[in-house]
């Protein structure tokens, strides 16, 4: 899986191109900006693989943000995606991936991710021993391994992390959680869990036409957005 960002002032545009990515199966996490300065703020928490950029932002350009990326040592791929065709030599020089036209096409959008497969070694490749996560329960802080969560739901200012046999809290974001644990098979299956496909025992669908999981050890099954269907069905392998 690659973990991207998307740069793009307008929200229309961000959430098109979220819906593309989701469907090809092969980008998650997904973290968007609205401003050059907001995307510089992110990358400092998280890393990427990929950077889908608009040129032509107000304040700071895409452009200056590419050539600023494009000194780091390890910089991630950058694909621009822009209503303008003027930009694309001075794209090329800042080492693009490819320079995508909006609205976006979705084969061309396939052949700019299979150029950025090429490049880049997804940050999941780089995945380090198992992690454990502070977490609170009865006033102290527990340190739990990542493989034996199940899955995680956002409850008010908390998220809640269930094991097989406990339930866990935790300051932490679900936002957080999803770029934090992409590495280790935790995936966003609705705006308030992400799950653990290891632990993903079956998957059915019910007279609404909704979408649920059955979690190994637990019985509570966890729903799933219409909207995560296809790209979870595909890191299922389903």
């Amino acid at each position: 899986m690659l973990r991207a960002m998307i740069v793009d002032d307008e929200a229309p545009a961000r959430s098109e191109l979220r819906f593309l990515l989701e469907e090809t199966g092969q980008v998650d996490p997904i973290i968007e900006s609205s401003s050059v300065r907001s995307a510089i703020e992110k990358l400092m928490e998280s890393r990427v693989d990929v950077v889908f950029l608009d040129i032509s932002m107000p304040g700071v350009s895409g452009l200056q943000l590419a050539e600023a990326l494009h000194k780091l040592k390890n910089p991630p791929a950058i694909v621009f995606v822009t209503a303008y065709s003027e930009h694309a030599v001075e794209a090329f020089e800042v080492d693009a991936v490819d320079y995508l036209m909006k609205p976006v096409e979705t084969e061309r959008l396939q052949e700019a991710i299979n150029k950025v497969m090429a490049r880049v070694k997804p940050v999941s490749e780089h995945k380090n021993m198992v992690e454990r996560i502070p977490v609170e329960k009865g006033g102290r802080k527990v340190l739990i391994p990542v493989d034996q969560i199940r899955y995680i739901m956002a409850k008010d200012d908390y998220s809640c992390l269930y094991t097989e046999d406990d339930r866990y809290l935790s300051t932490t974001s679900l936002a957080q959680f999803e770029v934090k644990l992409s590495d280790y098979g935790f995936f966003r299956v609705h705006r308030r869990y992400i799950v653990n496909l290891d632990c993903v025992e079956d998957v059915e669908t019910v007279s609404t036409g909704a979408m649920q999981l059955g979690v190994k050890g637990l019985e509570d099954r966890v729903p799933v957005s219409r909207r995560r269907v296809v790209p979870l069905k595909k890191a299922l392998g389903l």
